[in-house]
C-alpha cells in the first residue's frame, strides 16, 4: 500500500458519454473548470479555501440533479481532490465521503462519464491506506482501473492515472503503454486547462518510466 497522500491532481475522464441537459452541462462545466484552477494553480491556504467552496457547490449540484450519475461522479472528484489537498489522517474522512459518492454514481449509471466513477474509485483504492487505517487495496485499483477502461479505453485521464498506479507497481512496460495512450488524446476543447496540466503529468511520468526501462 502506498504511502498516504491522496494525490490532489486527482481528476477523472469527463467526456459526454451519457445524455446531459443543458442545464447540467453547464453547472457540470462550470464546476470542471473551477476545479481545475483550484486543483493546479491554488496552493496551501487559497486551494483549501477554494475546496471548500467548490464541495459546497458539487454538494448543491447533487440537490439539484438527485438522480444523475454526472453530479454524484463530480461530488466524489472534488471531496477526493479536496482530501489531497488536505493531506494527512485529517484527509481521510473526505476519501470516506468521496467514495460514497461515487458508489452512488455508480448504482445510478456506471457508464457515466466514460465511466469516471470507477476510474475515481480506482485512484482512491490505490493512494487511501488499507486496514486498519483506511479502505485502501491494490487489487481493487486494477478491477476498477479496468472497469474505467472498458467504458473509455482511450480516455486521457483513466489512462494517466491507470499508468501511474502502473508504474508505483513498478509495471513499468504496461505503465508506458497507457501513458501513451493519454499523451496522444490531446487536449479537450471543453477541459483545455485541465488537460494542459495533465499533458504536463504524462510528460514527467513518462520522463521516468523510460529512465527505468533503460536500468
Amino acid at each position: 500500500m502506498k504511502k498516504f497522500t491522496l494525490v490532489a491532481y486527482l481528476s477523472i475522464v469527463s467526456v459526454f458519454s451519457s445524455p446531459v441537459f443543458a442545464d447540467e452541462q453547464s453547472d457540470l462545466l462550470a464546476i470542471q473548470q473551477q476545479w481545475a484552477v483550484a486543483n493546479y494553480e491554488l496552493k496551501d491556504d487559497a486551494q483549501i479555501k477554494a475546496f471548500t467552496q467548490l464541495s459546497e457547490q458539487s454538494a448543491q449540484f447533487i440537490e439539484s440533479y438527485p438522480d444523475s450519475a454526472n453530479s454524484y461522479t463530480w461530488n466524489g472528484i472534488v471531496l477526493a481532490s479536496f482530501a489531497g489537498a488536505k493531506g494527512g489522517l485529517g484527509a481521510l474522512g473526505y476519501a470516506k465521503d468521496a467514495k460514497a459518492s461515487l458508489e452512488q454514481a455508480l448504482k445510478i449509471d456506471d457508464s457515466a462519464l466514460g465511466g469516471s466513477a470507477y476510474a475515481s474509485l480506482a485512484t482512491l483504492y490505490s493512494k487511501v491506506p488499507g486496514w486498519p487505517i483506511g479502505f485502501g487495496d491494490d487489487d481493487t485499483a486494477d478491477k476498477f482501473f479496468k472497469q474505467a477502461l472498458a467504458f473509455n479505453k482511450k480516455g486521457i485521464d483513466t489512462n494517466y492515472l491507470y499508468g501511474e498506479f502502473l508504474y508505483d507497481e513498478r509495471e513499468y512496460e504496461q505503465a508506458k503503454v497507457h501513458l501513451l495512450v493519454a499523451q496522444a488524446a490531446g487536449i479537450r476543447d471543453t477541459r483545455a486547462k485541465a488537460d494542459k496540466y495533465r499533458q504536463q503529468a504524462i510528460s514527467s511520468l513518462l520522463a521516468k518510466v523510460d529512465k527505468k526501462l533503460k536500468r
